[in-house]
């Protein structure tokens, strides 16, 4: 399981959503048409399929992606951040004028 990092924005994007659906999870499909973009969910809206694994947690929300997704993200650090504007899907932040987005960066190799 990857180390999440979350903006100081993104976690109050989070906050609010919990605070008004409950309890939440992330699924980024890494699909066309958006698909890298997390899509935020009440807890169990989503259903899960067997090629989905568990990513990590942030503000005690469940992240899941795909076994083919993870694996190219296998040595890159995530941070879940927001941005203005409307993304795709049904994600729940769409209503509040903005959109999750995970930034991936390079971690250094140990070898």
């Amino acid at each position: 399981m990857n180390q999440i990092k979350i903006t100081a924005l993104a976690k109050d994007v989070v906050r609010q959503l919990q605070n008004r659906h409950g309890r939440l999870m992330f699924h980024i499909s890494g699909g066309c048409c958006d698909g890298t973009q997390p899509q935020c969910y009440e807890l169990g809206e989503f259903r899960l399929g067997e090629v989905d694994i568990k990513l990590g947690d942030v503000c005690d929300c469940a992240i899941y992606t795909t076994n083919d997704q993870l694996a190219f993200w296998k040595d890159t650090e995530l941070t879940l951040d927001v941005s203005p504007g409307k993304g795709g899907g049904f994600s729940l932040e769409a209503p509040l004028g903005v959109r999750f987005i995970m930034k991936s960066s390079k971690c250094a190799s140990n070898s």
